[in-house]
């Protein structure tokens, strides 16, 4: 290893003294400024994952849906997949060695992942559209040039695009083409097979008012544009012109507030959508005749996307083993409707896309959504043969056109993280194919009210949770009181969970009416408040 040129150029991203950060299912995320060392080693920690792995290895510096000021970075694996856990640590030890130790810990992570430093590495590298990014990449390339490794600047893309060219550059290609427009291709091509399909396709032009969060999203949607016409026609707000990075705006805002965005202009019954800061998370939403705002969020697209699936797979007689993988924040209704009317077993995972990935990697057909409108679907080889098979046999009409459909859907879906464009062009896809107006797709079943809260706490770290984060273990007491008081209402449910990026304990709850559901939220919160050693104000009731 390189030692003189690694520390002779960290020299010039020294590590701010006592400053500590973990590296979790986001990566790290913090204020911008105090990122700069963290980068410059992540440059490095990729080129060490890509000799261990023999295979090109993302760095992606992107804070997604946290305010403009704030910024990130996370490691992408081979296959397009977050980086394994077990090189989390090796992260955050990396991030918070001081300079004099900095020699250490990296020889430490060579012994240990017995890394030959002879293999050759490639990295990519790519970034949001945060005035600090920029700056920020030049700093991981500086890791990535210190151990003299091979690498791609892939300069401003989606957090789904650089997953996906990372997952296209260790396929050879078979995923398909590792760029920017190869993806538009892929995509935008599956998305004209599936909907052509329709014996109505032409017949109109469909609409669809975009918020594009003032981030990345919006830029990349306008490259894209061009490809979908003229089936579907993009009116696109918060486009990045005017107004700050996910202020007011974008998925996250639209979800946690469930109003519109800023910057919007919503006509009844008009079709809308949010994507986040880097755009891998997706709401849609409406409002009706009498003005009132309806939000369909990842329960309600991942619902609709398995009951088109399974439609399918009913047609084409297939004995595949499918999934639907939720959280805790996933509403009551949606897992009733998949569980009792669409017959599909649905299982709860920890919160953090990396385990409801990993568990929907155990199906044949996992569709993973969090609540908050980040998922995919993940097709198992076995599927995929199967499926394609069936497309080239001397089935019925009706057999290979919906073995077709499968196979569109297939190309369409990024499986390698979830994707605000590919998930936006596979729901209307299907509203076209279903013929479903957003109303219609609203009406599959009707969410029970619910409310997001969050209590600012001295330490997140005395909350324990058991049961997919469903219930509480620590501190004493906190559990039997949430149950006391879930009791208190109709259809109720409530949890809590530490925030795994600040000391914040978030609170849900879900009852009958939102009336009760605020109250609930707000009764819970106060139980956190006392038992789990809240710091400022009290919680105030919602008004």
């Amino acid at each position: 290893m390189h030692l003189e040129a690694v520390l002779r150029l960290s020299a010039h991203h020294c590590k701010p003294a006592g400053l500590t950060l973990q590296y979790g299912t986001a990566g790290f995320r913090t204020k911008a400024e105090h990122l700069d060392h963290v980068m410059y080693r992540m440059g490095l920690l990729a080129v060490l994952r890509s000799k261990k792995t023999k295979s090109v290895i993302g760095v992606m510096v992107t804070a997604s849906h946290n305010p403009e000021e704030d910024n990130g970075v996370k490691l992408v694996d081979p296959m397009g997949e977050m980086l394994v856990q077990e090189w989390e640590l090796h992260a955050t030890n990396l991030a918070n060695a001081e300079e004099h130790e900095l020699q250490t810990v990296l020889t430490n992570i060579i012994k240990q992942e017995a890394i030959s430093m002879q293999v050759e590495s490639c990295v990519a590298i790519g970034r949001d559209t945060r005035p600090s990014s920029e700056n920020l990449s030049l700093a991981v390339l500086d890791g990535v040039i210190a151990l003299e490794s091979k690498y791609q600047d892939y300069g401003l893309v989606t957090t789904p695009q650089l997953h996906y060219v990372v997952c296209c550059r260790n396929t050879d290609g078979r995923y398909g083409e590792p760029t920017v427009e190869g993806y538009y291709q892929k995509l935008s091509q599956a998305f004209k097979d599936l909907v052509e399909q329709s014996p109505d396709c032409g017949a109109e032009q469909r609409c669809l008012s975009i918020d594009g969060a003032n981030g990345i999203g919006a830029l990349k949607v306008k490259e894209m544009e061009e490809h979908l016409q003229p089936i579907l026609l993009l009116q696109l707000f918060n486009d990045g012109s005017k107004g700050k990075l996910n202020h007011a705006c974008g998925a996250d805002y639209v979800k946690v507030q469930q109003k519109p965005p800023e910057g919007i202009d919503m006509k009844p019954g008009e079709r809308c959508c949010s994507f986040d800061g880097d755009a891998d998370r997706i709401v849609y939403y409406y409002k009706d005749c009498d003005d009132r705002f309806h939000l369909l969020d990842g329960d309600k697209i991942a619902t609709l996307i398995s009951t088109f699936i399974k439609g399918l797979l009913v047609k084409v007689d297939l004995k595949l083993n499918m999934g639907v993988v939720q959280t805790a924040y996933a509403n009551g209704s949606s897992t009733r409707y998949l569980e009792n009317i669409m017959k599909v077993p649905v299982y709860c995972a920890k919160t953090g896309v990396k385990h409801l990935h990993h568990k929907a990697q155990e199906f044949d057909i996992g569709v993973y959504f969090e609540a908050n409108g980040h998922g995919t679907v993940l097709f198992s080889k076995t599927a995929e043969e199967q499926i394609r098979q069936l497309t080239n046999m001397g089935a019925s009409e009706e057999i290979r056109k919906a073995a077709q459909m499968l196979e569109n859907v297939i190309n369409l879906i990024n499986q390698t993280v979830g994707d605000a464009i590919s998930d936006m062009l596979v729901i209307e896809a299907i509203l076209f194919l279903k013929n479903l107006t957003v109303q219609k797709w609203d009406e599959m079943y009707t969410d029970l009210p619910n409310r997001q809260l969050k209590v600012t706490v001295s330490d997140r770290k005395v909350i324990d949770t058991t049961d997919a984060e469903r219930r509480t273990v620590k501190p004493p007491g906190l559990q039997e009181k949430i149950d006391e008081l879930v009791k208190s209402y109709n259809l109720a449910r409530s949890f809590v969970r530490p925030s795994g990026t600040e000391d914040v304990v978030r609170v849900y709850a879900e009852a009958d009416t939102q009336e009760n559901a605020d109250a609930l939220a707000h009764a819970v919160s106060l139980a956190v408040y006392h038992l789990a050693g809240g710091v400022g104000d009290l919680p105030r009731p919602l008004r």
